[in-house]
């Protein structure tokens, strides 16, 4: 089963570009401030972002889809989102939240939330790049209408795991088996942990990443593998966003400090910092609960539609995470 998959990064890019330009008749300017303003900014096409009274909403019409970015990167932590996805005929729209550090060598966390016409499920596809390497994806269906009403989506990442959380239910945990204490032995010059002569994909450790969202067109692969196109009467497809919350070590030197060094060991090293403790950090969270371990596999059990693991015409040798950890 091949997939492919439209990136959410691109647009970051245009950031300066098309904020700069659209700002000055941005809805998210005319607002004035917002509970959002401390935590995220417009990434592209601001005129797409919208403040709504308690709102924040990302709005893909048949001329662009839209974005926001965090304000600051991160190295470990958790980030949540409270959404409620396009509701009706979605089909061949793609909303994304996601974390992800920059350059080709770039470490990614997604939740793509695939849209369908109406009446057929939405599907969920995480997906993990490390070192720009991607195509782990994997693919769920979900408990209840993601379009209906608002729910959390969260991703924690620490230096021994990356969960992927629906409602606080683990639905995907990817380990670093990579090493047995901290995530600073063995690091690899590109920022992620490895192992000498190992097989085993390294673990991202040392590139802190920024927390984005995006809604656009991707309606050459989205559904049912691009087989149904999005249906523009239906515009504008709107998703919904209640809240944005990141607890995390925030990536900053000093200005003119370029000491990298001493942030890595800050966040890596440190129980407490600026922010506070880093309780995602802490022994509690290397690991899943005895209950969280019976929800995650609930949700495999019940409603994974796909797993790169057991794709043997992408892979016809398995990829070394999937017979050493869980994926």
């Amino acid at each position: 089963m091949a997939l492919s998959r439209g990136s959410p990064l691109l647009p970051v890019f245009l950031t300066g570009l098309l904020w700069a330009v659209k700002l000055g008749s941005s809805p998210w300017a005319a607002s004035g401030l917002s509970k959002f303003d401390d935590v995220i900014q417009p990434s592209w096409a601001s005129d797409h972002v919208i403040y709504d009274g308690d709102l924040l909403l990302l709005k893909l019409d048949n001329f662009s889809g839209s974005g926001f970015a965090s304000k600051n990167k991160y190295l470990y932590g958790k980030a949540t989102a409270d959404i409620k996805l396009v509701p009706g005929d979605s089909a061949g729209t793609v909303t994304a939240f996601y974390m992800s550090s920059e350059g080709a060598s770039h470490n990614e966390f997604d939740f793509e939330f695939l849209g369908n016409r109406s009446g057929e499920p939405y599907l969920v596809q995480t997906n993990l790049y490390i070192n720009g390497v991607g195509n782990r994806e994997q693919r769920m269906d979900l408990w209840f209408d993601p379009a209906a009403d608002f729910h959390s989506y969260s991703i924690l990442w620490n230096p021994r795991q990356v969960v992927f959380l629906v409602d606080g239910t683990p639905v995907r945990v990817y380990q670093n088996n990579n090493n047995s204490s901290s995530s600073n032995n063995n690091s690899s010059s590109n920022g992620n942990s490895t192992s000498s002569g190992s097989s085993i994909p390294p673990f991202p450790t040392n590139q802190p990443m920024g927390v984005y969202s995006s809604i656009w067109n991707a309606d050459d692969w989205a559904t049912e593998g691009g087989r149904v196109k999005t249906d523009w009467g239906h515009a504008p497809f709107v998703a919904a966003y209640r809240e944005v919350r990141i607890d995390g070590c925030e990536w900053g030197p000093a200005a003119g400090d370029s000491d990298d060094a001493g942030e890595l060991r800050r966040c890596s090293e440190s129980a407490w910092g600026k922010e506070g403790r880093y309780w995602w950090k802490e022994k509690a969270m290397e690991e899943l609960t005895v209950h969280q371990s019976h929800q995650l596999a609930w949700a495999r059990a019940h409603h994974l539609v796909y797993d790169y693991c057991a794709d043997p015409a992408r892979f016809p040798v398995a990829p070394p995470e999937c017979t050493t950890a869980t994926p």
